[in-house]
């Protein structure tokens, strides 16, 4: 993991072929696109959003970089500094704790760019924020999730429910 510079409050992370950096307001459509598209919020809390859920969703991104100093990042095509999804640590009053979570545009699946970003926040999680260990709420039928999770290391900690639909709590812990 390289933290190459802060970008406001939020760090610069850069990995082989992305970065993880802080939201921009470039990235609102494009986040706003990912999120309303059915395919990948089939399994994301309440499912797709509008635009008005999009927008306070985005700027609630933005809000708790500025005053956790954690937060999500947004995964960037390291050349192109295309938006690709986005990756980090989503906080909910509806949690009782920390979230590793992913999730990456329909059209950048299955290209690994969601295991280079995970473990990037992963890291930066454990080493620079000292913060873990973290779970990820995986539903049981997304498979891709599920994979990812366990190549992280993460292993089933139990069953649990999130917003009324079944999830798997994936617990990820802090290397020896």
């Amino acid at each position: 993991m390289q933290s190459s510079h802060y970008a406001g409050s939020t760090p610069v992370l850069s990995g082989n072929r992305i970065t993880l950096r802080g939201w921009q307001d470039r990235d609102l459509w494009p986040y706003a696109d990912l999120v309303s598209d059915p395919n990948v919020m089939k399994f994301v809390g309440e499912g797709v959003m509008g635009k008005e859920e999009a927008r306070a969703e985005f700027d609630n991104m933005r809000e708790q970089w500025a005053n956790r100093q954690i937060g999500v990042f947004v995964i960037a095509d390291s050349i192109s500094h295309e938006f690709l999804g986005f990756t980090g640590l989503f906080e909910s009053p509806l949690l009782d704790e920390l979230e590793l979570c992913w999730s990456l545009s329909a059209n950048n699946h299955g290209m690994g760019y969601a295991s280079e970003a995970a473990i990037l926040a992963r890291d930066w999680t454990f080493q620079e924020r000292k913060i873990g260990p973290v779970m990820s709420l995986v539903h049981p039928e997304n498979t891709g999730s599920r994979r990812l999770a366990e190549r992280l290391g993460a292993t089933v900690e139990r069953h649990s429910e999130w917003m009324g639909q079944p999830r798997l709590l994936y617990r990820h812990i802090l290397p020896d």
